[in-house]
């Protein structure tokens, strides 16, 4: 049995697929690539795209999977981080589509975290002005957040994400079953966008997380919770991107907690924290900063911290990190407009709201407090 989540969009709506029963003679879904692949009527050329950790665990499976339902699999591994996500590494892909005569039927298969999907996706979406991608994560992160919604994209020296494209997948297809070769710190960091689609979009799911006696482990989360995470967190993001595919409004909501993460992440120079870290600290300081506005009580922000510290994600900053280089660097994130910083705030549990009238010095004050 799968449960099947549609991103209903004007030009291609998609499905996300994931299984809502367990038995032991359930095949997996990722054995089930292939078929549902097939199903889309897609070109028979397929590029698979990995890193060689992910592919010697799950490659062989997939290109097994694929080859079964027809299709003409070639492969290509990039290295593993996200200080690899440049256009060095597009250029490797492209050298592969070439080498293997990708058509625009042709597809791209991401199999990995979210580097790999967004790596994917914007390869996919600039090979020949655009081919399919489907997008199958292997991490919690990608799983809930960057395999879904279209956003592809590399980092500038300067800034992450500043080079990408809105580039929607033929479909999600997940694996609970995947997470079990997951790092603890990896499913920490996928915590972390769980968290704030509570914050953002679902209180229920909040309380359910706060329910929960530990949320740094897999083995510690009982497989019911992991199946609502899932479920939940991939309807919270379906809703928000079917009614704003390209970021016109709405869907800035989901980058609760990343303003300040992405600076984070990017002075940094991607090594220290990871993306899930980055949104965790950045969280905290939207939290303060919403508290220090008078828009969200204390104790709001005090049940949103306990949670990420629940999850084993910091809530201080970096040590050595610059306050006025983070300042500086806010004026370099995507979402600045007339040379103001947007940021989203919350207001309640469940609620947020967008503003760029947030005063720097109420942002100096709070990361100075952290």
């Amino acid at each position: 049995m799968t449960s099947v989540i549609n991103v209903n969009l004007p030009e291609q709506s998609y499905e996300i697929a994931i299984p809502s029963v367990s038995h032991a003679n359930a095949p997996s879904n990722l054995d089930q690539l292939g078929q549902h692949m097939a199903n889309l009527k897609l070109g028979k050329k397929v590029l698979l795209v990995s890193n060689p950790t992910i592919f010697k665990h799950f490659g062989e499976r997939a290109i097994a999977s694929l080859t079964s339902a027809g299709f003409d699999v070639a492969s290509c591994t990039l290295p593993p981080g996200e200080r690899y996500k440049t256009l060095n590494s597009i250029q490797k892909l492209y050298d592969v589509a070439l080498e293997n005569r990708l058509e625009r039927s042709s597809t791209m298969v991401a199999l990995g975290g979210g580097v790999i999907g967004d790596m994917t996706g914007f390869a996919a979406a600039t090979w020949l002005r655009g081919i399919n991608v489907v997008q199958v994560p292997t991490s919690l992160l990608a799983m809930v957040d960057s395999a879904i919604g279209g956003k592809t994209g590399v980092n500038h020296p300067h800034g992450k994400n500043l080079i990408g494209a809105f580039h929607q997948p033929r479909l999600v297809l997940i694996d609970p079953e995947v997470l079990k070769t997951l790092p603890m710190r990896e499913f920490r960091a996928g915590m972390a966008e769980v968290i704030k689609y509570g914050v953002i979009w679902d209180a229920e799911l909040f309380a359910q997380l706060e329910a929960s006696k530990r949320l740094d482990q897999l083995r510690c989360v009982k497989p019911e919770l992991i199946k609502t995470i899932l479920i939940s967190s991939c309807q919270a993001k379906a809703d928000v991107v079917s009614k704003d595919e390209k970021e016109g409004g709405l869907r800035a909501i989901l980058n609760y907690g990343h303003t300040i993460g992405h600076a984070v992440e990017s002075l940094t120079g991607y090594r220290l924290v990871n993306h899930g870290e980055a949104v965790a600290i950045g969280m905290v300081a939207a939290g303060q900063i919403a508290v220090e506005l008078g828009m969200w009580k204390k104790e709001d922000t005090e049940r949103q911290n306990a949670l990420i510290q629940k999850a084993g994600l910091p809530t201080q900053l970096p040590a050595g990190v610059d306050i006025e280089a983070i300042i500086e660097a806010l004026q370099l994130d995507k979402k600045v407009k007339d040379g103001k910083v947007r940021f989203i705030l919350p207001t309640q549990i469940g609620i947020v709201t967008i503003t760029d009238e947030v005063p720097s010095d109420v942002i100096r004050q709070v990361l100075r407090g952290m």
